[in-house]
């Protein structure tokens, strides 16, 4: 289970280092594209990327929105090798997809991470807890019963 937010440095190369204690969940392998509703970027581990693989081959090809997801998600996917300092290399496509310069944010989110340019990321958290603050009476039923 991936949590936080950490501050990363790409190094000139568009290296990200996987902090010390995620490496060993996450394996050398892992597969990383681009998120849907942001522009940002999700990596996953190997494992959960074949479990997302399976549920994206039952889409239709047929159903547009369905197609789109399939076309975005196993279009920009990327297998990620973590070398021997833990680093990985984003490709360019996929930081110029997210604005990925120098400062970025790992973030975890259960299964996953996502990868954020950092002023984009604290920008976007601006907006989220605006955004809550402004339309709390609409939460879900799901959310209204998170003790939080």
């Amino acid at each position: 289970m991936f949590s936080g937010a950490i501050s990363i440095n790409l190094d000139n190369k568009g290296r990200l280092a996987i902090p010390t204690r995620y490496r060993e969940s996450l394996s050398k392998s892992m597969v990383c594209t681009i998120g849907l509703y942001h522009p940002c970027l999700t990596l996953y581990s190997m494992p959960e990327w074949q479990t997302i693989e399976q549920q994206l081959a039952t889409l239709s090809t047929i159903v547009e929105a369905e197609r789109r997801i399939k076309r975005l998600l196993l279009g920009y996917a990327t297998e990620c090798m973590m070398d021997n300092s833990g680093r990985i290399l984003l490709p360019s496509t996929l930081r110029a997809y997210a604005k990925l310069e120098k400062n970025t944010m790992l973030v975890g989110q259960s299964n996953k991470f996502e990868i954020w340019d950092e002023t984009i990321w604290y920008q976007q958290i601006r907006d989220d807890i605006t955004a809550l603050s402004t339309d709390i009476e609409n939460l879900s039923d799901n959310l209204k019963m998170l003790t939080i």
